[in-house]
């Protein structure tokens, strides 16, 4: 198989979230594999320091802000990066907020925030994305899921409704989409280091607890979910949509660690 199949050359690539974490490392990777990266954040700075990397690499591309909780702005974005490059052929939505906390004691402003964000924000990213590459007949879009959209714990019942939400909008886009020849699909990471989960990285009990409960027995780094990325964005990927990539070391594959005794 070619190495080709996999080059993102010639395709603009929107990666939303890309001012740190995995977001960061997707746009990074992205680049990489040649793709013309628009680094989109709501905070305009990291996302400019992420363009300016790839840039440093010689790579292609460059940032501006959008605020996902406004379909407005991210409406906007999305047709300037049309207008500026001739298309949009792959979106990348990685944003994500958590309030850990038992659902009884969940207030209505919490809820409000992370709904909003995870779920509304995510509708808005592939309503404005959708548009654009049905009317242009070809693209990808790649929304970040959870190991949660599937398992869940006591404190994450919202956060996991939010990304069992967003894989149920992506399948239902892709069915809704995949006659334009635009193809949906989502990445499900399991433990990940990030500045979402750095509360846990600071408990030395949590953090070890989240590791052994998977198969490689580590959390990932935000450059291993840029494997899976790539490839749905790319060709690779062309008969493929509507389903989901676990990138997890084996979570879901497994309900526990424990060997039984001689085997």
């Amino acid at each position: 198989m070619s190495s080709s199949l996999f080059s993102l050359e010639g395709k603009t690539v929107a990666v939303v979230g890309a001012g740190s974490g995995i977001g960061r490392a997707v746009a990074e990777g992205c680049a990489a594999h040649e793709g013309r990266v628009v680094c989109l954040d709501i905070n305009p700075e990291p996302a400019q320091e992420t363009a300016d990397t790839i840039l440093g690499k010689g790579g292609h591309a460059e940032a501006a802000c959008v605020d996902l909780c406004d379909g407005g702005s991210v409406e906007a974005v999305f047709s300037t990066i049309r207008e500026r490059h001739g298309s949009l052929d792959v979106l990348v939505c990685t944003p994500a907020m958590n309030v850990r906390k038992p659902l009884l004691d969940y207030t209505d402003e919490e809820f409000d925030r992370v709904i909003g964000l995870n779920l509304k924000g995510g509708l808005h990213a592939m309503q404005s994305a959708g548009r654009i590459m049905s009317d242009q007949g070809s693209g990808s879009i790649i929304m970040f899921s959870s190991i949660r959209s599937l398992l869940v714990e006591p404190g994450q019942g919202v956060y996991a409704a939010t990304k069992a939400g967003i894989l149920q909008m992506a399948r239902a886009l892709a069915a809704e989409l995949g006659p334009k020849g635009v193809r949906v699909n989502a990445v499900a990471p399991g433990v990940v280091e990030t500045p979402l989960t750095e509360p846990i990285k600071d408990d030395a009990n949590w953090y070890r607890a989240y590791a052994d409960r998977n198969i490689l027995g580590r959390w990932a780094q935000p450059e291993e979910m840029v494997g899976a990325t790539v490839f749905l964005a790319s060709e690779a990927a062309s008969y493929v949509t509507g389903t989901v990539i676990f990138v997890d070391a084996g979570w879901t594959a497994t309900d526990g660690r424990f060997t039984p005794p001689g085997m």
